[in-house]
């Protein structure tokens, strides 16, 4: 579909409706809307103020929205009438038959907006479900005090359309529901949403092959994927995404079977399309890193833990000493899975007592602990040395010390990026001075790591 057929399709809409044609003002809004132009953009081009694009714009979307039963704007006008193939459309305004490509809508279901579950017809409904597929998506679950990024998220892609997007974190930091919940809350603005693990795919060209075989309406071409994201609004959610990566290395350096990822990935910020790769990963892949810093159309959202004063996440557990919960949430660096481990262990152990757990004389991780493995097992030797050394330090250490002695300056700050993209160190400012900084419980793990191991042996 192209906008000279939107355009002859809402032309029928507005004579069948006011016994005129659009007009030259109409059409500009129109066309500049399907290509994501903003309302000053539009008014500058038609040298017309942004009060009267706003007003000629409203009038649309509420001649479209009542014929579609759709809520139109802005935002989601190109992604709605591309959810619908247009071929032969007439009779508007009569309670005849109208053949919306080849899925027969009754006109009089149109009169009055309606929810999907208000829409009678079949082959709609399965046309709908089709291209958004959620299969592979976990379950909803609360999502404890994340309208910031989520707010953050939405700006990302449906003002500012990013073309791919990573949200880092450690394990248990709740990047999949934060994405979950994105996807429930935008899914409106796409035609075609695929979430899957990439655990699934032994190599690249897998997964292209997917992606096209669901992104296609018709047997698919010998086109690009490109040639799709610009023809099809799409979401598209990687999780998993580190596993592209190699363990050992510093971040960055791709398993051999995903070595043309880079390539890939840079394809997909740089090239325009009207689409978005959502990527879910402990690790922040480099080139998304690069992109930001050339100010192109790739961003990246470090999940943070939980705010101290965020206590509903302890409340389920029925735990007692609530003047506790912000300390217990601090030492656990806000992090849901972990917490929800620990307020199991007091539970079990401390019969729910927080003050009698916070009591215990020497820090526990229990469950943690092989939790932190899996990412200490990712780590190269030099992150390994300089993770050592670090959690041995008492408090924030600055940036500028050497930490490990026998690594070159060059490897020092190497490590330090890579652990930083990896979301196991934190940087901050303290006294105009950049300090490096451990939550408890990796520090800790590391502590407990450093007895255990005499000695690591640099490649």
């Amino acid at each position: 579909m192209d906008v000279q057929e939107v355009l002859q399709w809402t032309d029928r809409l507005v004579f069948s409706k006011t016994g005129k044609h659009l007009d030259s003002l109409q059409k500009a809004v129109l066309e500049g809307t399907w290509e994501r132009k903003k309302y000053p953009e539009i008014a500058r081009n038609c040298n017309r103020s942004h009060e009267r694009i706003k007003q000629v714009a409203r009038e649309l979307w509420q001649l479209i929205s009542a014929e579609l039963g759709e809520d139109v704007r802005q935002s989601n006008f190109r992604a709605t009438m591309e959810q619908i193939k247009f071929s032969n459309i007439s009779n508007f305004g009569s309670d005849s038959t109208q053949i919306f490509g080849n899925i027969n809508i009754c006109s009089g279901l149109y009169n009055h907006p309606t929810t999907s579950e208000n829409r009678s017809h079949p082959a709609a409904t399965t046309e709908y479900q089709r291209h958004h597929d959620l299969s592979e998506a976990p379950e909803i679950h609360p999502l404890y005090s994340r309208t910031h990024e989520l707010d953050t998220l939405k700006q990302w892609i449906l003002a500012e359309h990013h073309r791919i997007i990573a949200i880092t974190g450690l394990s248990g930091i709740g990047k999949t529901s934060l994405a979950r919940q994105l996807v429930e809350d935008i899914k409106e603005n796409f035609d075609r949403i695929i979430w899957r693990s990439h655990r699934k795919y032994p190599n690249l060209n897998t997964l292209k092959s997917e992606l096209i075989e669901f992104i296609a309406t018709t047997t698919p071409s010998h086109n690009s994927i490109l040639d799709y994201l610009r023809s099809h609004r799409c979401l598209i959610i990687l999780d998993d995404f580190q596993e592209t990566l190699t363990p050992g290395e510093f971040v960055g350096t791709y398993r051999p079977e995903y070595d043309s990822y880079s390539q890939f990935i840079y394809e997909i910020g740089r090239s325009p399309h009207q689409s978005c790769f959502l990527l879910l990963s402990w690790e922040q892949p480099t080139e998304i890193a690069t992109m930001e810093t050339e100010n192109r159309h790739g961003k990246t959202l470090y999940l943070q833990g939980l705010s101290a004063s965020e206590t509903e996440i302890l409340a389920t557990h029925n735990l007692q000493d609530r003047e506790h919960w912000t300390e217990l949430i601090q030492l656990y660096g806000g992090n849901p899975l972990w917490l929800n481990i620990i307020a199991a262990t007091i539970f079990d152990l401390f019969n729910g007592s927080v003050s009698q757990f916070l009591s215990y004389p020497s820090f526990f991780l229990g469950d943690i602990e092989p939790i932190l493995n899996q990412h200490y097992l990712r780590l190269s030797s030099p992150e390994k040395l300089v993770m050592l050394s670090l959690a041995n330090q008492n408090g924030l250490t600055e940036i500028a010390y050497k930490l490990a002695e026998n690594l070159s300056e060059c490897d020092y700050l190497k490590a330090l990026q890579s652990l930083r993209r990896r979301s196991l160190i934190e940087t901050k400012i303290e006294n105009s001075v950049s300090v490096l900084k451990l939550e408890p419980p990796i520090q800790e793990y590391f502590k407990t790591v450093g007895v255990s191991t005499a000695s690591f042996t640099l490649n």
